[in-house]
């Protein structure tokens, strides 16, 4: 049996065996919709600290560091694990205690809480789509590998693998999505970090760096700091990517559901600052892998940059570490494939759905809505919150599966996705839990400028920016912008309708029952 062969038959087990450990977790479930979601608040450290790195080692971002290093350099990669290793911290410092003593299902809930159900719903829809675009990119990401190593059609390897993530997902909801990260981060972790000790050992260093090509200006500046301090060498772009993925990430639906299952507030912390460390790690040795590929396999990398890892993987490295390094990347984008198809199909199901339509719903037929019921009624519908949440999945992961295969990029999709929420959803966060005085009139003022002067850039740059405009060196200030419009708006408009839109702030300290949660009440 030749190598690819013996990949075929070890990925193939391993992917059966954390599908099986998946619908395993149906189980834990117990006919309860924040079971299903938030895993009932009772995950503990371990399970924290696993999941949350998990949605920072996914194929987004160990696919698109070893591609943008091999286009734009070393910060051009690392761009991605250091965006998201800080916003672990960032989350582990300033958000974690506060959000998981909340007692929240879901973040668009924060808002409902803090601002009213208008800016829920408008937050429900942004986040639902940035994020559809997430399990996206990670669909799109493993249906590479898999058509990679099976020889299939990577619209085929794409609906097969998204099939087997949607079975998981919907059977045990975040049980499945804890237990099937432990099976899948933790052979990523040591795959990718095995490839880059082994590539060192065998090369070495100079040998990688004598390699580079003249577009990329003198070696010395492919990994040095210019390309955080020269505009000329991509300082802007580095930086939008950093910052979108370092804060606009704390607006992460699959992220910030890791925070709350976590059974007290000191244990989400603790789970943020482990997975900083190791999503650092991980990722240098992502970068260089792409380096590598400058002497190792400088065609194969040039006709399709998305393919350099899992080709170094197979033809390249030792069996055994290649096999960590495809197992990992499909396994760590699977576990956020899954976290961001419950997060999605929640944020529909219980944001849209249920507190908003069925609610109208129901006061227009004169009927009473859930939250407004005996607290007996409101805990009989944990169940039907989980039969919702379910049903919701299937048009979610249909739209993810199109958008993977028309959009197959994993890490444009990754920057996407947090650039859209990052815009303006961030400011009424922040403000929500830190600032007494922010309000609905602000947060929502926020929200619609922070998000129109986002889609305004963008829609200049892509098709009324001229090609030797003076502006081309700065793109990537335009993610910056968007947010710093966001605040200014948000801060003037809360502070002059103080007296029309009184300010909540005692929400953020408050722990309501688990009836008036699952009901939506609170």
């Amino acid at each position: 049996m030749d190598k690819i062969e013996l990949m075929r038959i070890g990925l193939g087990i391993y992917i059966l065996s954390f599908v099986a450990v998946g619908i395993w977790m149906v189980t834990y479930v117990k006919g309860s919709g924040k079971r299903f979601i938030v895993c009932g608040k009772s995950m503990p450290l371990f399970f924290i600290c696993t999941m949350l790195l998990a949605q920072c080692v996914d194929a987004n971002c160990t696919m698109a560091s070893a591609a943008g290093t091999y286009v734009g350099g070393f910060w051009l990669g690392f761009v991605y694990p250091l965006g998201l290793a800080l916003c672990l911290l960032n989350t582990g410092l300033f958000f974690a205690k506060p959000l998981n003593q909340m007692n929240l299902l879901t973040l668009p809930d924060f808002y409902f809480r803090r601002y009213g159900p208008n800016v829920e719903w408008v937050v429900s829809l942004i986040m639902a789509f940035s994020f559809m675009i997430l399990v996206a990119g990670n669909l799109a990401g493993s249906g590479w590998i898999v058509g990679y190593i099976f020889n299939l059609d990577y619209t085929w390897a794409l609906i097969i693998i998204s099939v087997l993530i949607f079975i998981y997902t919907v059977a045990g909801g975040l049980f499945s999505s804890a237990a099937t990260t432990v099976i899948q981060i933790y052979p990523a972790c040591i795959g990718f970090v095995a490839a880059g000790i082994w590539l060192l050992s065998a090369y070495g260093w100079d040998y990688f760096v004598a390699a580079l090509p003249d577009t990329l200006g003198a070696p010395e500046n492919f990994y040095n700091l210019t390309g955080l301090t020269r505009i000329d060498n991509g300082a802007m772009i580095n930086y939008a990517g950093i910052m979108a993925l370092a804060i606009g990430d704390l607006i992460a639906l699959d992220f910030m559901e890791r925070v709350f299952s976590a059974k007290s507030g000191k244990v989400a912390q603790q789970g943020c600052l482990f997975g900083f460390g190791i999503t650092l790690l991980v990722g240098a040795a992502s970068c260089l892998i792409g380096l590598a590929a400058f002497a190792l396999m400088p065609e194969t990398a040039d006709a399709d940059t998305r393919m350099i890892m899992p080709v170094m993987a197979v033809q390249i490295m030792p069996f055994g570490i290649g096999l960590l390094v495809i197992s990992g990347i499909i396994g760590a984008g699977a576990s956020t494939a899954s976290g961001g198809l419950l997060g999605v199909s929640t944020v529909f199901g219980r944001n849209i759905f249920q507190k908003n339509i069925y609610r109208k719903y129901c006061i227009s037929k004169g009927l009473v809505p859930i939250h407004e019921r005996s607290e007996d009624e409101r805990a009989r519908f944990d169940s039907k919150l989980l039969t919702i949440s379910r049903v919701a999945a299937i048009p979610v992961m249909c739209a993810a599966i199109w958008l993977a295969h028309v959009k197959p990029e994993p890490g444009v999709l990754l920057v996407m996705a947090f650039d859209v929420a990052f815009a303006g959803c961030l400011v009424p966060l922040v403000l929500g839990i830190y600032w007494k005085k922010a309000n609905a009139a602000g947060a929502m003022a926020a929200i619609v400028v922070g998000s129109i002067v986002r889609l305004a850039f963008y829609i200049w740059i892509e098709y009324y920016m001229p090609e030797d405009s003076g502006f081309v060196r700065w793109i990537g200030v335009e993610t910056l912008v968007s947010p710093l419009a966001s605040f200014v708006v948000m801060w003037f408009v809360s502070l002059a309708t103080q007296a029309s839109y009184p300010p909540k702030p005692e929400v953020v300290h408050q722990t309501p029952s688990d009836a008036d949660v699952v009901s939506g009440l609170a």
